[in-house]
Order: structure tokens, then sequence, then C-alpha cells
């Protein structure tokens, strides 16, 4: 049987998206994007209509992603597709390094290279990006972007909406609160109030 995978948002992020989804088994892959129809193309892939179309188009699918970058408009993109009875499989790339018992949410995003290891928790509509790593027992809340190269050590906890920028590092047992912003190659050593934005060695407010 055919599996038809919906990917609401044409970007680079969502090209991503849609190969690891082919990588992993996925038969066929359409976008969505609010841009259509100037937008009628993402790469390799077609941009079939705007999200009204794809909320009167979900029957067609066996699973819908939403490939946005940011944290809150997927968040609430999800919410809305789940809400029309959108079913929001996680998708893993074949490269990626995903322990059996590690938990993923649904909707969310594990690309080539990144490793999750024992005993993590990962929310729904969270992007684990390009080489990263998630440490034993971490926990992460839902739409939480972990950017490429990114490395939270064991027992760390990432708050809801949060984005951990490239190449950063979190110390081990920190806790990062929601709607956190991780600066590029900050080293985060003690723990991150919510709403905050922190950059730097070792990572202090911006």
């Amino acid at each position: 049987m055919t599996r038809r995978l919906a990917i609401l948002g044409a970007s680079g992020h969502g090209k991503v998206v849609a190969d690891a989804a082919e990588c992993c088994g996925w038969d066929s892959v359409v976008f969505f994007d609010d841009a259509w129809p100037e937008r009628a193309r993402n790469g390799a892939w077609r941009v079939a209509g705007r999200t009204d179309d794809l909320l009167e188009m979900l029957g067609e699918f066996d699973g819908v992603v939403v490939a946005i970058g940011n944290n809150a408009i997927r968040h609430a993109k999800m919410d809305l597709l789940r809400k029309a009875g959108g079913v929001l499989p996680a998708i893993v790339h074949p490269r990626a390094a995903v322990s059996r018992y590690a938990v993923l949410g649904e909707g969310s995003v594990v690309f080539a290279g990144a490793v999750v290891n024992v005993d993590a928790t990962v929310g729904c509509g969270a992007i684990l990006n390009t080489g990263c790593g998630i440490d034993h027992d971490c926990v992460l809340g839902d739409a939480v972007h972990v950017s490429p190269g990114a490395r939270l050590a064991g027992g760390v906890c990432v708050g809801d909406l949060s984005w951990i920028g490239i190449g950063a590092s979190v110390r081990q047992l920190v806790k990062i609160g929601a709607r956190v912003m991780v600066g590029a190659g900050a080293a985060v050593v003690a723990d991150v109030p919510d709403n905050l934005t922190v950059v730097g060695v070792p990572a202090r407010c911006a």
C-alpha cells in the first residue's frame, strides 16, 4: 500500500523533512504552503495548495508533518491539524541513532547523524536537527528545536518552544525554561529561566 505524507511548510527545512521521510519509507510526499500558487515547487516536490486546502484534503494522506522553523507557529499549526483529525507521525532519518528506550512525540523530526540516547523523552513537534546529540534521561518539551551540532548532556530538561542554537552545548542536569533562545556556540552551565536569550561561553543573558 502506498503511504502518502503531507508536509506543511515548503521551505529548506521542509526539503530536509521530505528527504528524511522518503528515506524512512514514505512513498509519496506533497507540500502545502500559504505562498501557493506563487510557490508551486519545493525542490523535487510539488506544492499542492495552502493550509486551508490541506485541511480539506487531510483524509487523502496517511500522515502530516509541520515543517516550519518558527517554534510557536509550528506548535499552533500542529494543534490545528490535530484538531482536524490529522495523523502526525514522527519522522526519523535511517542514519539517526534513536534508542529503543527513548520516546519521541508525534510530529517530531530527527535528521541524519542525530543521536537520541536511552530514556530521553522528546515532546511533540520537536526538531532534532542534523548531527545533534540528546543524551540519556533528557526531557524536551513540545516544539523544541535543537540545531545542527548542538549537544545536550545527560539529564538536561528543555521547556516548550525553546531553541538550542547551532553548535551549542548544555551541561548535564541543567534546566532550560520555556521559550528560551540559546545562541550559536553557547555553553550553558547553569539553569536558564523562561523567556530569556543566553549567549557566550559560559552562556549569559544577552
